[in-house]
C-alpha cells in the first residue's frame, strides 16, 4: 500500500517539490556566489566604516601576524593586505561602496601565483598602485548634477563618459576619448560625468533588480543621448571596445544615423561609383584603414543628392596606378571628380570639417550639371521658378544638352562645357566687346545644362506637353510642366540606423537582453524566499484537494451518488409517460371535490 501510493503522492507534489529544491539550491549555492565575502569581511569591520576604522582594524590583524599569534596562509594575507589598500584610498572605496567597482580584483590571484609557497613578509608591498592622470578639466565638458538638466537646450545628440578619478581603467582610455571628442567636435556634443556626481552617475548607472547602481562593463562607461532625448527612457549605453573607430562608428551609425563609406580596391572603385553618373565623385585615399570619420559621414549625408563617397586604402604597390589615374602620389588624399574628360581636384594631407565642406560647397555641381528635380530650381531651369539671378528677373534662359548615356553624348558635354568656358572667359572683355550671351551668362540669366534622355524619356515628354497643348485653352502659365528625372531612392540610412538594426538585430539583441535580466537576478536574495513561499502554497493546495477526495463529508452526497440519483429519476418519468390515469394521479385540470357535511340526511 506504501509502496503503490508513493508514486501517486510524488506525481500529485511535483511542482512543490521542484521549487522547494529550486530555493535550496539557490539559498546554499546561487546566492553566496552573487555575494562572496566583502573586502569589510576580510577586515572584520562592518560594511561602510571609516578608513579610520579600516586602518585600525589592519593595524590589529598585522600585530597578530606580526607576533606569530595567528599563522594563517600567505593567501589570507594578501586578500587582507588586498582589501586594507582598497579602502583606504578614498576614491576606491568610495567607488566600492556605491558601485560596487573593484576593477583590479584580478591582481589578487596574479599575486597568489607569485608568491605560493613563500612567507607573506617576502611580498613586494604596496600591492596596489593609484593612477595619475590629468582629465583635461573644463576642456572636456565635465558636468555636474545642476548643469545636467541645462545641456540639453540644443537639438545635438550627446555622447557622456562617466568616469572616476581613481580608475585605471580611465586612465588608459583618456589618450582615446580626447580623440573620440575631437573627431565628434562637429557632429555632435561630447562631456563627462565623475563618479563624485553620485546623484548624476546613479541617474546614469544601471540598476539591479534590488536598485542597486552599477555598471556591467565597469569603467569608462559611455552612455549617448539621440538629437530631442531629454531623459534616461531614451538614453543608449554603449557595450563594445573602447577603441577609437569601434566608438566613433557606433555613434555615428546607431545614433546620428549617418551613412556608412564603403572602401572599394582598384578594381572594384569603378563599378562602385558607376550607378549615379549626375553625381561628383568624392574619393579619400586613406593609409590606416580607419573607417570614415564622423564629419565626413556628415558631409556625405548632407550633400548625397550631389556626390558620392567612397575609400581607397593606400598601398604602395599600385602608387603608380593612382598616378596615372588621378595624380594621387600619397595618403591620406581627396580626389573629385566631377564631369567625364574634367581634370581631378586633388588635396593631398588630412582636412578638417570646414575645409570639407567648403570643397564640397564649391565642387558639388559638375562643370555642366545634369537636370534633376533636386538641381532644376538651383540652375534656374524650372519653368515654376525663378532666374539665378533672383526673383526680379523676367527674362532667362536655359541651354539644356538632351542625349542617352553614351561616349557621344560624352563627348557633346565636353562640347558645351567648351562653349560654357569660352564665354565665361569673354567675360574678361570690355562691354563692347562682349557677346550677348557672355553678359547672359555671368548675370546669371543663362545657364548650361545636360539631360538623361533615356531616364526622361524625351518623346513621352514632348508629347505631353504637345498634347497638354492642343486639349487645353489655358495662358502658358497655367500648363502643367512635365515631372523631372525622378531622384534616387531614399537611401538605407536616410530611414534611420536605429529602426533598420531593429529587425537585423532583434533576435541577438533579445537574447543579450534575456541574459542580462538572468544574470542579475541571480543576484538577487528575493528569489529564494519566494521560491521556498511558492513552495509551500503548492503544497498546501494539493494537500487540501488529496483530503477532500479522501474522506469526503457524509452530509453531503457525492458526485456519483449525485449522477445515480439523477439517472433514476430520469428513468421513472419516462416509465410513467404510458402509464393510464388513475386515484394516484396528479388530479386533472379541471377537476374538484364536493364537500362533505356533518349530516346524514340530504
Amino acid at each position: 500500500m506504501a509502496t503503490s501510493s508513493m508514486p501517486s503522492a510524488l506525481k500529485a507534489y511535483w511542482l512543490p517539490l521542484l521549487l522547494l529544491s529550486a530555493s535550496i539550491v539557490f539559498q546554499l549555492f546561487v546566492i553566496p556566489l552573487s555575494f562572496p565575502h566583502s573586502h569589510y569581511d576580510v577586515l572584520g569591520v562592518k560594511r561602510y566604516c571609516s578608513i579610520e576604522e579600516v586602518e585600525e582594524a589592519y593595524m590589529k590583524l598585522m600585530s597578530k601576524w606580526n607576533t606569530g599569534a595567528e599563522v594563517r596562509a600567505t593567501t589570507d594575507f594578501i586578500k587582507m593586505q588586498y582589501a586594507y589598500e582598497l579602502l583606504r584610498n578614498p576614491l576606491w572605496k568610495r567607488d566600492y561602496d556605491n558601485f560596487g567597482i573593484d576593477e583590479q580584483h584580478d591582481l589578487v590571484e596574479a599575486v597568489k601565483g607569485q608568491y605560493a609557497g613563500r612567507s607573506f613578509s617576502e611580498i613586494d608591498l604596496p600591492l596596489l598602485v593609484a593612477p595619475s592622470f590629468d582629465h583635461g578639466g573644463s576642456a572636456f565638458n565635465a558636468i555636474s548634477s545642476e548643469e545636467f538638466r541645462s545641456i540639453f537646450d540644443n537639438e545635438r545628440a550627446w555622447l557622456i563618459k562617466i568616469y572616476s578619478s581613481g580608475s585605471s581603467g580611465c586612465a588608459r582610455f583618456l589618450n582615446n576619448w580626447k580623440k573620440i571628442d575631437s573627431l565628434l567636435d562637429d557632429v555632435a556634443n561630447t562631456g563627462m560625468v565623475e563618479l563624485g556626481e553620485a546623484q548624476l552617475a546613479t541617474y546614469l548607472a544601471e540598476k539591479r533588480p534590488t536598485g542597486q547602481p552599477f555598471f556591467r562593463n565597469g569603467l569608462p562607461s559611455l552612455v549617448a543621448f539621440p538629437s530631442g532625448c531629454r531623459n534616461a527612457d531614451c538614453m543608449l549605453r554603449y557595450e563594445g571596445g573602447l577603441s577609437v573607430d569601434a566608438v566613433t562608428d557606433w555613434f555615428a551609425t546607431t545614433i546620428l544615423s549617418l551613412p556608412r563609406i564603403l572602401f572599394y580596391s582598384k578594381e572594384s572603385l569603378g563599378q562602385g561609383l558607376h550607378g549615379s553618373p549626375h553625381k561628383v565623385k568624392a574619393i579619400f585615399f586613406s593609409k590606416t584603414g580607419e573607417r570614415a570619420t564622423p564629419f565626413v559621414r556628415q558631409a556625405a549625408k548632407n550633400y548625397w543628392a550631389y556626390a558620392q563617397f567612397a575609400y581607397v586604402l593606400w598601398r604602395l604597390e599600385e602608387s603608380s596606378f593612382w598616378w596615372n589615374m588621378f595624380e594621387v602620389d600619397s595618403a591620406p588624399a581627396i580626389v573629385i571628380l566631377k564631369d567625364p574628360g574634367v581634370k581631378p581636384l586633388v588635396h593631398h594631407g588630412p582636412v578638417n570639417s570646414s575645409w570639407l565642406l567648403d570643397i564640397l560647397e564649391r565642387n558639388k555641381m559638375q562643370v555642366l550639371p545634369q537636370l534633376r528635380s533636386v538641381t532644376s530650381m538651383e540652375l534656374g531651369c524650372d519653368a515654376k521658378g525663378y532666374s539665378r539671378a533672383g526673383n526680379d528677373t523676367t527674362t532667362w534662359y536655359c541651354v539644356i544638352l538632351a542625349g542617352r548615356q553614351s561616349l557621344e553624348l560624352n563627348k557633346m558635354r565636353e562640347t558645351i562645357r567648351k562653349v560654357q568656358e569660352t564665354l565665361s572667359r569673354d567675360d574678361k572683355l570690355n562691354a563692347a566687346d562682349k557677346d550677348p550671351s557672355a553678359i547672359a551668362l555671368k548675370n546669371k540669366r543663362l545657364t548650361f545644362a545636360w539631360l538623361d534622355g533615356e531616364a526622361q524619356k524625351i518623346i513621352q515628354w514632348v508629347s505631353n506637353i504637345i498634347e497638354d497643348g492642343d486639349s487645353k485653352d489655358l495662358p502658358y502659365f497655367r500648363t502643367k510642366t512635365p515631372e523631372l528625372i525622378p531622384e534616387d531612392a531614399d537611401p538605407i540610412w536616410s530611414r534611420g540606423a536605429r529602426s533598420i538594426a531593429s529587425k537585423s538585430m532583434g533576435v541577438k539583441e533579445g537574447i543579450f537582453k534575456i541574459r542580462n535580466m538572468i544574470n542579475d537576478h541571480l543576484g538577487d536574495p528575493r528569489i529564494g524566499p519566494l521560491l521556498l513561499l511558492g513552495a509551500l502554497i503548492f503544497f498546501g493546495k494539493i494537500w487540501l484537494q488529496r483530503s477532500q477526495s479522501s474522506h469526503p463529508n457524509s452530509s453531503q452526497p457525492s458526485r456519483k451518488d449525485e449522477v445515480a440519483g439523477k439517472r433514476r429519476k430520469r428513468a421513472e418519468n419516462i416509465s410513467h409517460q404510458d402509464r393510464p390515469s388513475s386515484i394516484t394521479d396528479v388530479d386533472p385540470k379541471d377537476a374538484y371535490q364536493f364537500e362533505i357535511s356533518d349530516s346524514d340526511s340530504d
